[in-house]
């Protein structure tokens, strides 16, 4: 199984998150996918959605 980088974490919860990447704390669920998405493309990377307001972009290996 290969393993993937957490390049960012974007939620609306910032007291659900913690941990060494970059985290985005956005104000509201279009908000939150906007910029997930808008980081994908920019990191030539995958969006997750782990929860429907916390969102992490991996880059797969």
């Amino acid at each position: 199984m290969l393993a993937g980088s957490i390049l960012a974490v974007i939620t609306t919860q910032k007291e659900c998150v913690q941990g060494g990447a970059p985290i985005f704390i956005v104000d509201d669920l279009a908000e939150l996918e906007r910029l997930s998405f808008t980081l994908e493309k920019i990191l030539d990377a995958e969006v997750h959605a782990l929860r429907e307001d916390v969102y992490i972009v991996v880059r797969h290996s």
